[in-house]
């Protein structure tokens, strides 16, 4: 609620390092780090991202910062508005809802995929390993640990299919997802079902039954989206306005 968890980037953090950096990585450092803010919800959905604000923050120039917002406007996190800047990508109901649906439809086929692919025992051994770190980490209340091995668990299987334009796809649906995801995991991970699903979606796999895992899939998704949905409303950006306006 998958392009790789394996390859992020920087943490959320400080600026450590900066001043050893070449002027060509600066602008890929901001990145990685103003989309762990995103991410997070330190930066909302919808938040305006000023230039100024953010040359503050990491200390560093304009053209860098600059850089690293169209970088993540090319991921779909942030959009350019005219004359208005840049901002978190704000989504409506129906945006979450396509977007749920086809990533849906993707990961279900990529698990009626499997059917050609041959021997499943290596995925399948890389799939329990998943939700054996699944399991960790809602033991210790770790919503961004939870998130990744969910991640790493369909980007597996996508993978496996060695369907090159379905990974591509999916690591586009997921990065822009990313956000919404961890802003409902944060909020509730208890209630979260992913373990339950991925134990039925593995056993399926082994007992040859593609179908059923794909329908599994999609099952998890439609449970999912009005909390989604919900938690993504309380979590938007509300301009304060001056006690004169």
């Amino acid at each position: 609620m998958g392009g790789s968890a394996a390859g992020r980037g920087p943490r959320v953090g400080g600026s450590p390092g900066m001043s050893d950096r070449t002027p060509e990585t600066i602008p890929y450092f901001l990145r990685e780090k103003i989309r762990a803010l995103i991410v997070d919800g330190t930066f909302q959905p919808g938040q305006p991202l000023r230039e100024q604000d953010l040359e503050r923050r990491f200390g560093s120039s304009r053209g860098p910062i600059r850089e690293a917002l169209r970088l993540l406007e090319q991921t779909g996190l942030v959009t350019h508005m005219q004359r208005r800047g840049f901002r978190v990508t704000l989504y409506d109901d129906r945006e979450i809802r396509d977007q749920y649906l086809l990533r849906a439809e993707l990961e279900a086929y990529a698990i009626k995929q499997l059917a050609d692919a041959g021997d499943l025992a290596p995925l399948l051994q890389t799939l329990k390993a998943c939700r054996a770190q699944l399991e960790a980490a809602y033991k210790a209340h770790d919503a961004r640990a939870y998130l990744t091995e969910i991640r790493r668990f369909y980007d597996a299987i996508a993978a496996y299919t060695g369907n090159r334009p379905l990974c591509n796809a999916l690591a586009r649906l997921n990065e822009t997802a990313e956000p919404l995801r961890y802003n409902l995991l944060s909020r509730r991970l208890e209630e979260s079902r992913t373990r339950q699903y991925m134990l039925r979606i593995i056993q399926a796999l082994e007992a040859g039954r593609y179908e059923d895992a794909a329908a599994l899939k999609r099952e998890h998704v439609l449970m999912n989206l009005p909390s989604i949905i919900e938690a993504y409303a309380a979590a938007r950006y509300h301009e304060q306005r001056s006690a004169a306006a």
